[in-house]
């Protein structure tokens, strides 16, 4: 029985570096993806922040620009069927 048990020990501490080396490497996974979430969350933040202010600027009025895309799309339609007659 003491035989068994002397053995044990070695291979119970081999067990335990093996598992502490996996969850630091867990624990590293998972660092590197907070970083990269937080990353993203920074760029899109940003993102919102750029939206908001083209949305709430006074000056900016997208259905105008809308309208003036499809006037100049309709005058280059115009001016195709004309060149090609």
């Amino acid at each position: 029985m003491i035989p068994i048990l002397a053995l044990s020990i070695p291979i119970v501490a081999i067990w335990s570096k093996h598992k502490q080396k996996i969850v630091e490497m867990e624990i590293q996974a998972t660092a590197e993806k907070a970083a990269q979430y937080a990353t993203q969350n920074t760029e899109l933040e940003d993102r919102v922040r750029v939206l908001e202010r083209i949305v709430t600027d006074k000056g900016y009025d997208v259905a105008t620009q809308i309208e003036a895309l499809r006037d100049a799309r309709k005058v280059d339609a115009l001016l195709e069927k004309h060149e090609g007659n």
